[in-house]
């Protein structure tokens, strides 16, 4: 591998990376662990939702901004739930609302550990159109990386496989200002919105945490949509 260990650890700072363990969620984030408690309101005004901050990196979203549904996910890549929702579940939910224009989803990253923000690094180093592609693809192989002695290895056969370099994956992992900003939308969600485990959603607000089934999500969504 052309990427030099040194270097492969600077830009983000991910000794799991080189085969270590994963930092604890809140050395991860960077604030006192008394700062991390669940949250008590289960609903979230639109206000804190849709504030700047709580995007510091450009909105991945599919459907329509207009639809009168908004769901927001906060995932990490290594949570085998998160996986577990998007190959099984979310399938289902872009066809039968998103697709229909029912539903506007918004994914944001929420990286409970190192490899989890490399993996959404490399999602977001790919073309504004293979970010979706790609995160599906890493949910698709989360066994392969996410769980071995070497995921930068297993990492670097994903992104090839995605058409991205070794030079352009050595690139995208020692970029520090991506890096901080991946880790920036856990702070904020952590803070202000009270996420404190993934999957967690926020549909129009209503905090619902855990891998929601499309039964569930049905259930959810009919009486928001009502008359839609």
């Amino acid at each position: 591998m052309l990427l030099h260990r040194r270097r492969f650890l600077e830009g983000v700072g991910l000794l799991a990376l080189a085969g270590g363990v994963g930092l604890p969620l809140a050395r991860l984030l960077g604030v006192s662990v008394d700062l991390i408690s669940p949250a008590a309101a289960q609903t979230v005004e639109d206000a804190k939702l849709t504030a700047p901050a709580a995007s510091p990196l450009p909105v991945k979203a599919l459907g329509n901004p207009k639809a009168p549904v908004t769901i927001i996910e906060y995932a990490s890549m290594t949570c085998s739930h998160c996986a577990a929702f998007a190959t099984q579940t979310f399938p289902t939910l872009k066809t039968k609302y998103v697709d229909t224009g029912k539903v506007y989803y918004i994914l944001r990253e929420f990286p409970f550990d190192p490899v989890s923000t490399a993996a959404f690094m490399l999602a977001r180093c790919v073309p504004d159109d293979k970010y979706f592609p790609m995160v599906d693809t890493l949910f698709e192989t989360q066994r392969s990386w996410a769980f071995g002695n070497n995921p930068a290895a297993g990492l670097l056969t994903v992104a090839k496989q995605a058409g991205m370099s070794e030079a352009d994956f050595e690139k995208c992992l020692t970029d520090k200002d991506l890096a901080e900003k991946v880790q920036a939308s856990a702070q904020y969600g952590n803070k202000e919105l009270g996420v404190d485990s993934t999957p967690t959603f926020f549909i129009n607000g209503k905090k619902i945490a855990g891998a929601i089934s499309i039964a569930d999500l049905d259930k959810e969504l009919a009486p928001l949509l009502q008359g839609k």
